[in-house]
């Protein structure tokens, strides 16, 4: 179960989020509502400050857009962790990440909010998003290790509570394994995730490459998937994570001149400069 929902009626929003709706394309207005994106710059892996709106260029579609806000601000950040607790996440790997998690959350301000999930076979939110961090350090304390890896489904849980707030979102996915028990098709829940503002990032542990899903999703969101050989060096990656999201600029626009309906191919350039940008690489818009 996901939030006290049965699985079907996760199923049933999938199907209503990745249903095609014909009829004439539509174009954006000038009212459109605003795309926002989370931007990495870098130039030889060092981070690139002070840039301004007019040093960004955005493309969506190919259409040249114009950047209405850019900001490399620490801005407050919603933190959303999914945790695997199957049968294979025990003893010491249990235990590190136990203190992973407290590292992770240590690091939060106090106008950042957080939420905890952990999934085997089912999927269970520990601490829903709050700004009562001392709840959600407190949310792996009495875990239950049993069962399957539902991985998809997870993510799921993680891009639907991160897109239900308008703030920034960062979602976490560690796992050390693939999945074997998700109801949900991999498909699906990367075209939720293609619908929202989050980045996600995958973290698989041990001697798996992790599972092709979680590559998906954080490229899709701009994220990236990190592996570590050890949960040892669990602490230090979440870590990692949450700084290099913090060191992202956000930049918005409302799109002109390219229809509101489907897939939007988005390039995001910094004007007569080759630094490096990690972004998403584009969005799902309309119905």
């Amino acid at each position: 179960m996901i939030e006290g929902r049965p699985l079907p009626f996760v199923l049933a929003i999938v199907a209503a989020l990745s249903t095609h709706v014909g009829g004439r394309q539509q174009v954006f207005s000038a009212r459109a509502e605003a795309v926002r994106v989370d931007v990495l710059v870098t130039d030889r892996r060092q981070l690139v400050r002070g840039l301004t709106p007019k040093d960004f260029e955005v493309f969506d579609n190919g259409v040249p857009q114009t950047v209405d806000f850019a900001t490399f601000e620490h801005l407050p950040v919603n933190v959303i962790v999914a945790f695997d607790m199957s049968g294979s996440v025990s003893g010491d790997r249990l235990g590190q990440l136990q203190s992973a998690s407290r590292m992770l959350l240590d690091r939060l301000k106090s106008d950042d909010r957080a939420a905890v999930l952990s999934f085997n076979h089912v999927v269970t939110v520990r601490a829903p998003l709050t700004a009562d961090l001392a709840r959600a350090r407190s949310a792996l304390d009495h875990p239950d290790i049993q069962g399957e890896t539902a991985l998809v489904d997870a993510s799921f849980s993680a891009m639907m509570i991160a897109s239900g707030d308008p703030g920034r979102s960062l979602v976490i996915v560690f796992s050390d394994g693939v999945d074997t028990a998700s109801w949900l098709t991999p498909d699906a829940v990367i075209d939720t995730a293609k619908r929202s503002d989050a980045v996600a990032y995958g973290v698989a542990a041990g001697t798996t490459t992790g599972d092709p899903f979680l590559r998906r999703l954080s490229e899709q969101t701009g994220g990236s998937l990190l592996r570590i050989q050890s949960t040892k060096d669990l602490g230090a990656t979440f870590v990692r994570i949450l700084d290099e999201f913090r060191d992202r600029y956000v930049i918005s626009y409302s799109p002109r001149g390219v229809t509101a309906g489907g897939w939007h191919r988005l390039e995001v350039r910094v004007k007569d400069r080759r630094f490096e940008i990690k972004a998403r690489p584009g969005y799902l818009s309309g119905p």
